[in-house]
């Protein structure tokens, strides 16, 4: 079973433009309303693929209902806390040829609403997968990722990070079962610039000595490189294709990681469908349908 956790999901506002002319009005030529978050957007993708797996987290006010209501339509399974007060936040996203994404803060999540999420999590079990994706709330222990993986890894199972800056550094110690950064994010943890493949290759070998198993790097359109707990290094160059909306690509590479892994053991397998599901969601105006990951998938050829 895999369960993903959003603590501070959204409603996506989508507009998109011809062209943009700051400071006047500008017409939108279409808009689409979606719910958004990176352990959402995880969800949706594994729901397309038909992998069984369920959306935990926080909604509030009138915002958070929209977001349930939409799941639902969708086919995904949700457990979401009510907040007492306030509204699950509505990000903004304008696309004129590149992606503008302006994104509101979420709701309080009280000591009470924290206390229910964590007795939720005592039904995970051992080789269970939970995904972390997303910062945690700034009001919110900062020890409180700590707290799950450390409960997780009693239970054994098997927990995916997907944060960054600081706090995927602290989640290092708790040995996850695989980590996700982006060139950009590998790079801001490193204080580098513009670095190479073999650069990557590098950063990712320390990230790996400080605890975790797997390390996972989406290269954009390059591609992606993964680090196995087994210290085997493959490389995936991504598919052609023309990219429409980048915006969840990487959670995207999250689910079609875990789609494969779960179908395969492999973990080379699991990097081919990672690339698929990440080119196959940039390459669409939404996240990507199971059936357009699973053809992109069939032209990358086997896995050996």
């Amino acid at each position: 079973m895999v369960y993903t956790l959003t603590f501070n999901p959204s409603l996506d506002y989508t507009l998109e433009f011809d062209d943009i002319s700051p400071g006047r009005l500008n017409r939108a030529k279409s808009t689409a309303i979606t719910p958004g978050g990176k352990g959402i957007n995880v969800s949706r993708i594994l729901t397309g693929l038909g992998v069984d797996n369920l959306i935990l987290g926080f909604t509030a006010g009138f915002t958070g209902d929209e977001i349930e209501r939409s799941l639902k339509g969708l086919g995904c399974r949700s457990e979401f806390i009510k907040l007492d007060r306030g509204c699950s936040r509505i990000n903004v996203k304008v696309r004129s040829g590149s992606v503008t994404e302006l994104n509101a803060p979420g709701p309080e999540i009280s000591r009470d609403a924290l206390f229910q999420l964590f007795n939720r999590l005592d039904r995970l079990a051992k080789d269970d997968y939970l995904v972390l994706a997303g910062n945690i709330p700034g009001g919110l222990p900062d020890y409180t990722c700590g707290q799950i993986l450390e409960k997780m890894n009693s239970k054994e199972v098997r927990t995916i990070v997907d944060m960054s800056g600081a706090a995927l550094l602290s989640a290092l110690g708790f040995e996850p079962f695989l980590i996700k950064p982006n060139r950009q994010e590998l790079e801001e943890l490193f204080c580098a610039r513009r670095s190479s493949r073999e650069d990557s290759e590098k950063y990712i070998r320390r990230l790996q000595e400080k605890g975790a198993r797997n390390v996972l790097v989406s290269l954009d359109s390059e591609g992606a490189i993964l680090l196995t707990e087994n210290n085997e290094l493959y490389y995936q160059a991504a598919p052609e294709g023309k990219v429409i909306n980048p915006v969840g690509a990487g959670d995207s590479m999250v689910a079609g990681f875990i789609w494969g892994f779960i179908r395969s053991g492999d973990y080379r397998e699991a990097l081919k469908c990672g690339v698929s599901a990440g080119s196959a969601s940039a390459f669409s105006p939404d996240l990507a349908l199971g059936e357009d990951i699973k053809a992109l998938r069939s032209l990358m050829g086997l896995s050996h």
